[in-house]
């Protein structure tokens, strides 16, 4: 996962664009892996743990109605993250993260292992949908992370 960071990170150097991440579910383990690595002050702007309902409609801006219509664990909530995180940081990458870690909280229609990744660049906004089966919860936030570095990385193509 380093190395997928790594190459995140030279990416936006090469580019000179900034990124921002909003995250739930990996509780920032994303910023972690990003700002583990030498170098990364020059293209990390921010970070936000937004992992209670309260968290994403005061800093982040989604709208209550929403959470409320389509739950924390949904596209739009993941949507409205990263457009919102996008305005807030003024980045040219913006991340958002919300999902279902486990291994408690899950239900029928949510279960543990569901994870919403939103990646904006520039105008382009990919929300991405998965059902880790793997219910371990460090893997679903590990799983989570990795996945979020591919989808950088191919909103470049």
């Amino acid at each position: 996962m380093r190395s997928l960071a790594i190459k995140v990170i030279n990416k936006l150097k090469q580019k000179k664009f900034k990124i921002s991440v909003a995250e739930s579910c990996t509780g920032g383990l994303l910023s972690a892996i990003i700002t583990s690595i030498s170098g990364s002050s020059k293209v990390f702007s921010c970070g936000f743990i937004t992992y209670s309902n309260i968290s994403k409609i005061n800093i982040l801006k989604v709208p209550k109605n929403t959470i409320n219509l389509y739950g924390a664990v949904s596209s739009q909530t993941c949507l409205s993250m990263v457009k919102n995180l996008s305005k807030i940081s003024k980045t040219r990458i913006a991340v958002s993260i919300t999902g279902v870690a486990g291994p408690n909280g899950g239900t029928k229609k949510k279960p543990v292992g569901l994870v919403f990744i939103g990646v904006k660049n520039g105008t382009k906004i990919k929300v991405a949908k998965f059902l880790i089966k793997n219910k371990n919860r460090i893997f679903i936030q590990n799983y989570s992370v990795k996945k979020s570095l591919l989808l950088v990385l191919n909103s470049f193509k």
